[in-house]
Formats: structure tokens, sequence, C-alpha cells
């Protein structure tokens, strides 16, 4: 059986399916999409801890559907800003696991990934598979993974 693993930049699904469709992303129907695929070996979502209820609530539902949650505080800077990427640690946990599994699954439309989606196929030969929104995936992510699946009504509450 194949063995997959899953990585989501949850800041940035959630930003952009909602900028592009008002609605959230349906991560149970995710979950159960890629199930069918093969064995999932490794599911982790990568988002920011405010400590608010609702996102509690968020990084629960996910723990049950399978993912292993990982966070990072948010910061506020005092110019307004703030801050709060998992860029680095989702490349290194990418490949720590790429040369143990037969598909890596990277839901991002973050432009910054495309190296990474490169580097595991040439040197892992790794199956690389992209999720996201079309019109806010940068093109260089897109031509980088094997296979990309645009995010849109069938994978939204």
């Amino acid at each position: 059986m194949k063995k997959i693993a899953v990585f989501v930049d949850v800041q940035n699904i959630y930003y952009t399916t909602r900028q592009t469709y008002g609605r959230q992303f349906n991560y149970r129907k995710l979950w159960d999409k890629i199930n069918t695929q093969g064995d999932v070996v490794s599911a982790m979502a990568y988002a920011i801890h405010r400590g608010d209820d609702k996102q509690l609530k968020f990084q629960n539902a996910l723990k049950h559907i399978g993912f292993s949650v990982k966070l990072k505080p948010y910061i506020q800077r005092s110019d307004g800003s703030a801050k709060g990427d998992w860029d680095v640690g989702i490349t290194i946990d990418v490949m720590a696991i790429a040369q143990e599994v037969d598909t890596v699954i990277l839901l991002s439309g973050d432009g910054d990934f495309d190296l990474l989606l490169e580097k595991i196929k040439r040197d892992y030969h790794v199956n690389t598979e992209v999720y996201g929104v079309r019109p806010l995936t940068a093109k260089s992510l897109i031509d980088s993974a094997n296979t990309f699946h645009p995010i849109d009504d069938d994978l939204l509450l």
C-alpha cells in the first residue's frame, strides 16, 4: 500500500479559501479522499496559536480527524503587523520523512515550497501533490508538483 505524508499550511489554506470563496476548507473530506489513495503515515497541520476558544475547537477537530497539530505563538509586532510563518518548520518535516514515503501531499499556495518539492522529487523519487486555491497558488508551486488539485466546492464547507 502506498505510504502518504500530508502537510497543511493552515493559515494559507484558511485565508485563500476565505478570500476566494468566503468559505472554510473541509479537512474531513480531504482526509477521506486521501485515505482512499493509500496509508496516511503522517499528517501534520501547522497553525498559529492565539489561544481563543474557536481556534482551540478547530485544532481539536483536526486532531480528531487524524492530524498532528504543530503550533507557533501568534506574535503581534509594535507596528501592528503579525508574524507566524511555518515555512521552515514544514520544510524540515517534509525533508525528514520524504525518503520514507511514496507521496508527499502539501496544502498551500506558497511558492516558497517549489524548491522543496523539486528537491524531494529529484533526490527521493517521491510523488508530490499540492492542494491549493488556483488563483492564489503560485504558478511555480503548481509546476513543481506532480499533481495539482485545485480547491473548489467539493472540498469546502
